[in-house]
């Protein structure tokens, strides 16, 4: 996981065009998704964290988007139905 807050924009822009980042997520609200998601791009830059894959997210403990990966989101919840 990588930290938005410990990056500058051109380290950040540099992780994304080498592929060493493709999800971002909200540390506060434990979420994951993808780097176009509008929600996601909402998030305060405090919160915001990087992940190289979906698997490292998960792993972490964050759940999918239920904008982004509506599906993953779908499929999460029938698993957690009490983790809200």
């Amino acid at each position: 996981m990588i930290y938005h807050r410990d990056l500058t924009q051109g380290q950040l822009i540099g992780l994304i065009k080498r592929g060493e980042v493709t999800f971002g997520g909200s540390e506060k609200y434990k979420i994951y998704g993808l780097l176009t998601c509008k929600q996601g791009k909402r998030a305060l830059k405090k919160w915001r964290v990087f992940f190289r894959d979906e698997a490292e997210a998960l792993a972490a403990g964050y759940r999918p988007c239920g904008s982004c990966q509506y599906q993953k989101y779908r499929a999460w919840r029938t698993e957690h139905p009490k983790d809200r």
